[in-house]
């Protein structure tokens, strides 16, 4: 997948979820619902390759999230019009939240996909070239905050800070391992200064300390002591030559 997306630099994204008509179907998250959905849009692989699919660009599917990169807009159009047609027979229909048409030209959109944000970046090294990059989605970069916060709740200073590492660590752990082959590194900066902020909030709530001067008191050498995983340390980084 990383090499397809690397040579998509001018093309058009139809990129796509589905969701019942009758409103059934397996809670989000359930372990048999990508099985499920896999099973039901085999169909949807099927009619792509009956119905000439590939002129219309290249389907990227996962479960139940797609994208289908297009070298025109016009065919992307196309892809739109027949994954439709092809869920309808299936009594699902497009997600109106979560489909759409994007341009991924030089000053275009970007998408979402499988937590990655797409979008092309002027290189700082070659100046008027433009690279796809892919990097944490704001609605990752959410989900793991609010875990974050909710385990450094001043509600439950009653805790040692030694379980509250514990606890985050493996969650770091799992999302630095599934980001870290990308253009990240900015994102997971952000994101050890806000687990490095929250532990010393959460310290300072602990021994009854007000202010916020948290930083002078609570030190990377503390943070490391605390044996907190680190996501720039230990997340790989690929090369960069684009910056957002």
């Amino acid at each position: 997948m990383l090499k397809l997306i690397r040579a998509w630099l001018r093309m058009g994204v139809l990129e796509g979820g589905v969701t019942s008509l009758t409103g059934a179907g397996t809670p989000q998250g359930s372990p048999i619902s990508p099985l499920l959905a896999n099973v039901a849009l085999h169909l949807l692989d099927e009619a792509w390759q009956e119905h000439g699919g590939q002129r219309m660009g290249v389907l990227v599917r996962f479960a139940d999230d797609f994208v289908v990169v297009s070298p025109t807009r016009e065919r992307a159009e196309q892809a739109r019009e027949l994954a439709a047609e092809v869920l309808d027979g299936l009594g699902m229909r497009l997600h109106p939240e979560k489909s759409g048409v994007v341009c991924l030209s030089r000053g275009g959109q970007g998408f979402d996909f499988l937590g990655f944000h797409h979008h092309k970046v002027e290189s700082w090294k070659w100046r008027g070239r433009f690279y796809l990059q892919r990097y944490p989605s704001q609605r990752a970069l959410g989900v793991l905050r609010d875990k974050i916060r909710a385990a450094t709740s001043r509600s439950r200073t009653e805790r040692p800070v030694a379980a509250v590492v514990a606890e985050l660590n493996p969650v770091l752990r799992g999302w630095a391992g599934y980001f870290r082959n990308g253009n990240s590194a900015r994102k997971f900066t952000a994101v050890d200064q806000y687990v490095h902020e929250r532990l010393a909030i959460f310290t300072s709530s602990k021994h009854g300390l007000s202010g916020r001067n948290w930083a002078t008191r609570y030190t990377y050498g503390w943070i490391s002591r605390l044996g907190v995983f680190r996501l720039t340390r230990n997340g790989h980084r690929a090369t960069v030559h684009a910056q957002r």
